[in-house]
């Protein structure tokens, strides 16, 4: 990657997004790997930052948002049509709810990725949360600029993402596509640590413990092909017990937990990091 051009960071705001414990995730990277897999793809913080640190040959993301991988496909695909739509928006309360209220299947893949990404970063506190029916209620934030147009960024984005395949698909699709030594970074929704403190609302379905069981239960397998895992989690005693046992390690790391409706609630954390792999 040429030094000169810019460098591309995450586009989107994600509650449990990598940004902040990326340098610690780059710290307990294999050795060496393959392709490497996100099934949970997000913000795609942990990508960009390998990417950016010259460390991806072959990649490639997934996630079961069907919004989410659209936007990350038109970034992709039509980068210029999306920022074009964006520099359109005015930052307005009744905008807001106009363009919330469209039904994203109306529109095209570049107006697609524009009201994710307006929505995103003009929304309240970043928030993305469906209701049962599968659509965004997330109401107007309150931001002095939002950033919602940023040009540079999205150009690097889409350099970033050109030979990256990118898929619309659950998380146990992996077990298809990694091959012995590729590398699958896994970041679920967490395991909540109080019966009031879960950020499963991505998806309809939500993800609950029988989700995170079948999680473990695919990591176990992929183990068993030479594929390396880690895996991003809460500090609570199911993770604990999921992942405690061969061939996993278990690492807490504390992490700043930025999105919360409670600012008083906004604060150091403990995680778990789970690989089935030395460093």
């Amino acid at each position: 990657m040429p030094s000169s051009l810019p460098i591309p960071r995450p586009f989107l705001k994600w509650a449990g997004g990598k940004g902040q414990l990326a340098d610690i995730l780059l710290q307990h990277r294999p050795a060496r790997f393959q392709t490497y897999h996100e099934p949970f793809l997000g913000s795609g913080a942990l990508f960009f930052r390998l990417y950016r640190e010259g460390l991806i040959h072959h990649a490639m993301l997934s996630d079961i948002n069907r919004e989410l991988i659209d936007t990350y496909l038109a970034v992709r695909d039509h980068v210029c049509e999306v920022i074009r739509i964006l520099a359109e928006y005015p930052y307005q309360r009744d905008f807001y709810y106009q363009l919330r209220d469209k039904d994203p299947a109306t529109l095209s893949l570049p107006q697609r990725a524009a009201r994710m990404i307006y929505l995103n970063k003009t929304g309240y506190n970043g928030l993305y949360r469906v209701n049962r029916q599968g659509k965004f209620n997330v109401p107007f934030g309150r931001h002095k600029n939002p950033k919602y147009l940023d040009e540079e960024n999205l150009l690097a984005v889409s350099r970033a993402l050109q030979d990256v395949q990118i898929y619309c698909a659950t998380f146990e699709c992996v077990l298809e596509w990694a091959r012995p030594q590729d590398w699958v970074y896994f970041d679920p929704p967490y395991a909540p640590v109080s019966a009031t403190a879960s950020f499963t609302a991505y998806h309809a379905g939500g993800f609950g413990s029988e989700q995170q069981t079948q999680l473990r239960d695919l990591c176990l397998q992929l183990s068993a092909r030479g594929v390396l895992v880690m895996v991003s989690n809460s500090d609570t005693p199911l993770v604990r017990q999921l992942y405690g046992q061969w061939p996993f390690q278990i690492e807490t790391v504390g992490a700043r937990r930025a999105i919360n409706c409670q600012s008083d609630k906004r604060g150091q954390v403990n995680e778990l990091l789970i690989t089935n792999y030395g460093r």
